[in-house]
């Protein structure tokens, strides 16, 4: 009479537990890629969100147009550029270039400002440069995280960290030469960008 042969319940046990460590093994494998994919999704959203706000910035200033804009009370003429560090608005300007693909009645320019509110980097323009009082802008977020942004113009005099340079009597049209914009950022640090402005 012949014995039947099996796995013993010792083996069996060896067995259930060496599949238990190696599933859990792979398990942590496969957390760790879900979690780094995670990350490098995160990271290349923020790239895009970054590498947008600075092609935004800089479309804007190389279409910049010298022409001045009434103040909305209509009692004088805002530069065609304005920027004071000091002041609520970081950068006020006129830009050219703005396509009217369907023909609608509004300028050919448009008025930009760039303000830093919280963390955020906001845009906002009108449909007509000449402004007047109860007319509000379109407000679109560029950039969110920024801690600080920094701008210089170099004109005739040098490098100036307003415009216009030459304080409220200069040329309302006078344009710089060349603009430093400075990002600083919570997660990326710092970002500089020089543009070389068409005179």
């Amino acid at each position: 009479m012949r014995r039947a042969r099996g796995f013993t319940l010792l083996e069996v046990l060896i067995a259930v537990a060496v599949f238990a460590v190696v599933g859990v093994m792979a398990y942590g494998g496969l957390q760790a890629v879900l979690a780094q994919q995670a990350i490098a999704r995160d990271n290349a959203d923020r790239f895009r969100e970054i590498q947008f706000a600075v092609q935004q910035v800089s479309r804007d200033l190389l279409q910049l147009n010298p022409r001045p804009v009434r103040e909305p009370l209509g009692d004088g003429y805002r530069a065609a550029l304005y920027s004071d560090p000091r002041g609520e608005v970081l950068l006020e300007f006129t830009r050219g270039g703005w396509t009217n693909p369907l023909g609608q009645p509004r300028a050919a320019v448009q008025r930009v400002s760039y303000v830093l509110e919280e963390d955020l980097l906001l845009r906002r323009h009108w449909f007509v440069p000449d402004q007047t009082l109860g007319v509000d802008p379109v407000e679109r977020e560029v950039l969110s995280g920024v801690q600080e942004v920094r701008l210089r113009f170099f004109g005739p005099g040098g490098w100036s960290e307003e415009w216009p340079a030459g304080g409220t009597g200069a040329d309302p049209s006078l344009r710089p030469l060349a603009i430093e914009v400075t990002l600083e950022l919570e997660d990326w640090g710092e970002i500089r960008r020089l543009l070389e402005v068409p005179n």
